[in-house]
């Protein structure tokens, strides 16, 4: 496990979670997972990853808005403990790839963060057609709600478009531009829903508010908290935490070298492929610290 933090190489948005009271609770509820020891130490990393994402500026810097500050070379802060995190399961709604490619991208996300939808728009489109396309890359949703009640609903939401087997349908719905500045009310959900295909609105409605959904967008919560992640998006790719909504390079840099360190592990039993599904098509994403 690497002991180095990453240095300080490039800026990029990310949206941090408000001080409310809802989220401090949420927060203080927060178990951290049972997994190999190192998690600690990684849960740090992104904690302080996450607050330099969405610091204060500095007197007399120019802009006020959300940045991250880490390194875009691949091989800082890698700890393959956090590799555990990866679920690979083949029959997840809300994964997108194969179960046994040899690199796992796990975004922890809001949809109601303005640069989570960036990320959807502009990056994790090219990132599909080049990399999960060829089942080099696998990438696994994390609801990570931290904007409170309209957070909660659309993230429950999504989970049980999941359930129909529309999720990635009702992901590019609700990241789609201007999207989240409609809100996410319930008339606006059923709206997303049937844009996206959903086909039985009454089994969605009813999905959206059970115990189930309440329960897996809670699994997922915890788990973003247990790592310390405090600002959306925030990501992991093989056990190398990443915060804010990176330039491209960023990525493709860090699954290049993901890849090529997997070859040299030994190789496990292949799974089924899972269906493609469409991603989201690229497009503008918001100016950095304009708000969400």
């Amino acid at each position: 496990m690497s002991k180095n933090p990453p240095k300080p190489a490039s800026k990029a948005p990310s949206t941090r979670a408000p001080k409310s009271a809802a989220t401090s609770a949420s927060a203080s509820k927060a178990k951290p997972l049972a997994v190999v020891a190192g998690v600690a130490v990684a849960a740090v990393l992104l904690g302080v990853v996450s607050y330099t994402a969405t610091r204060p500026a500095s007197p007399g810097a120019a802009g006020s808005g959300s940045v991250a500050e880490v390194s875009a070379d691949p091989s800082a802060g890698v700890y393959a403990e956090l590799e555990a995190y990866a679920r690979r399961d083949a029959s997840d709604k809300l994964a997108l790839g194969r179960a046994d490619a040899p690199v796992v991208l796990i975004e922890y996300a809001d949809f109601k963060c303005g640069y989570c939808g960036k990320f959807a728009r502009d990056t994790e489109p090219v990132l599909v057609k080049k990399y999960v396309d060829s089942g080099v890359l696998r990438i696994e949703w994390r609801n990570f709600p931290i904007f409170g009640e309209e957070s909660e609903a659309v993230a429950r939401a999504s989970w049980a478009a999941g359930q129909q087997g529309r999720f990635w349908e009702f992901h590019k719905a609700a990241y789609a531009e201007g999207a989240k500045e409609k809100g996410f009310g319930k008339e606006r959900l059923a709206a997303l829903a049937k844009e996206a295909g959903v086909p039985d609105a009454v089994r969605f409605a009813k999905d959206s508010e059970g115990a189930q959904a309440r329960a897996a967008v809670s699994t997922d919560q915890e788990q973003g908290y247990s790592l310390g992640a405090t600002s959306t998006p925030s990501f992991l790719i093989n056990g190398r935490p990443i915060a804010g909504a990176q330039p491209l390079e960023t990525f493709t840099e860090t699954i290049e070298a993901a890849a090529k360190a997997a070859k040299t592990k030994p190789s496990k039993p292949s799974a089924p492929a899972e269906p493609s599904r469409s991603a989201p098509p690229a497009g503008a994403g918001e100016t950095p610290g304009a708000g969400q």
